[in-house]
């Protein structure tokens, strides 16, 4: 399903994939917006990423850097080429204009009103290029919201993300990535490949809008069926579960364990190992319900049993049972991890040796990866290639 065959300039590969043949013109920058790209990208999509002169601003966000450049840009513009366009400049508009009318798909994260004093809103385009599929992210939306920020901590506070994160009775806390921007990106990515199906139906193209705010309370899941189902407003239980037990981080003889028990057959036979059987018998604990009632109690018996050996011990012992368990690792343990368990993991960048890697595209088709095609491009790299392409 996946191959690539690179020609003698590294900058024009030959892909294939599943979205082989489609094109798409990604006018978006930062993090939501070129994470769904990348996403296109690696299934095979050839990405055109039109920045502004200055260039994306994630060019600039650092450190760290790699080879030159943010590792934050590289983190989600891998498999494009990049071209520098001024949209306020005739002839770069008319660039732009062209590189829209072949497009398959066009993404773009502006405030919204931006396009349009462009002439390159919906209406505009989509007289031009009937069969073009838009994807329009935005921070809240295009109604109160529309001129708001779309920052990821923002939409992490005002989403409600922040509230539910953190120790119990303290701080809210963000997240240790900008994960509202990833979901953002994610949904983005999965709306542009149903327009794209629906087109093979109907020949026409749509418009998808997804807004951070939306995608983040779509990903709440439990936490937001709790409140809108039951009335419940959720709060910070720092790594507990509200509805599960025991499952969090417990305290071993050396640092904290994660012990995640789904059912109450597991439950046993972590008693059993944990040399207690008769715990799974206690009235506190007999039902995971009852174990999320007791948590504090359960917690305190666990970790008194828990304190007699280290992780690795009890991580053995209770995974041999088969109840699910492992170490806190920092991201250097985390990839050695993926490296053992053999996923997907990560993948070289082409052209700059073994050891300059990137996170693999987590989408496994028939036992194969998808490649890495295109280092992430230094700005107006491909800014030739395309503008001969599309003179052509």
């Amino acid at each position: 399903m996946f191959s690539t065959d690179l020609s003698d300039d590294q900058s024009s590969p030959r892909r294939r994939g599943p979205l082989e043949g489609i094109l798409v013109a990604d006018f978006s920058r930062v993090l939501a917006g070129p994470l769904a790209t990348m996403t296109l990208a690696d299934l095979g999509a050839d990405v055109v990423k039109v920045e502004a002169p200055i260039g994306d601003d994630t060019r600039a966000w650092g450190p760290p850097y790699a080879d030159g450049q943010s590792t934050y840009f590289q983190s989600v513009n891998r498999n494009k080429r990049s071209i520098a366009l001024d949209l306020r400049e005739p002839d770069d508009h008319a660039v732009a204009l062209e590189l829209i009318d072949r497009a398959d798909v066009m993404v773009e994260n502006f405030k919204p009103g931006t396009l349009e004093r462009f002439d390159l809103g919906w209406e505009q385009i989509h007289r031009r290029n009937p069969r073009l599929v838009l994807a329009s992210i935005t921070g809240f939306g295009t109604g109160p919201g529309a001129e708001l920020p779309g920052y990821d901590l923002l939409a992490q506070a005002v989403g409600g993300l922040m509230s539910i994160t953190g120790p119990a009775g303290g701080e809210p806390t963000k997240v240790g990535v900008a994960l509202v921007d990833v979901l953002a990106g994610l949904w983005s990515s999965v709306g542009i490949l149903a327009a794209l199906r629906e087109r093979d139906h109907s020949g026409a193209g749509h418009r998808i809008e997804v807004c951070l705010l939306d995608a983040l309370l779509a990903s709440l899941v439990n936490q937001a069926s709790a409140h809108l189902l039951a009335g419940t407003v959720p709060k910070a239980m720092g790594n507990r579960h509200p509805s599960i037990a025991p499952y969090a981080t417990y305290a071993c003889a050396d640092g904290p364990l994660v012990v995640a028990v789904g059912n109450d057959r597991q439950f046993s036979a972590l008693c059993a190992v944990l040399g207690k059987p008769e715990m799974a018998d206690d009235p506190r604990f007999g039902t995971n319900s009852d174990r999320v009632a007791n948590h504090d109690a359960l917690t305190v018996d666990l970790e008194a049993l828990l304190a007699g050996a280290d992780r690795a011990t009890w991580s053995d012992r209770i995974m041999a049972v088969g109840v699910p368990c492992g170490a806190v690792h920092d991201l250097a343990e985390a990839f050695a991890f993926a490296e053992q368990m053999q996923t997907a993991g990560t993948i070289a960048l082409p052209g700059r040796g073994e050891h300059s890697r990137l996170p693999a595209c987590p989408i496994v088709i028939d036992g194969t990866t998808a490649p890495a095609y295109l280092s992430p491009p230094d700005l107006d790299q491909h800014g030739e290639e395309v503008r001969a392409w599309l003179a052509r």
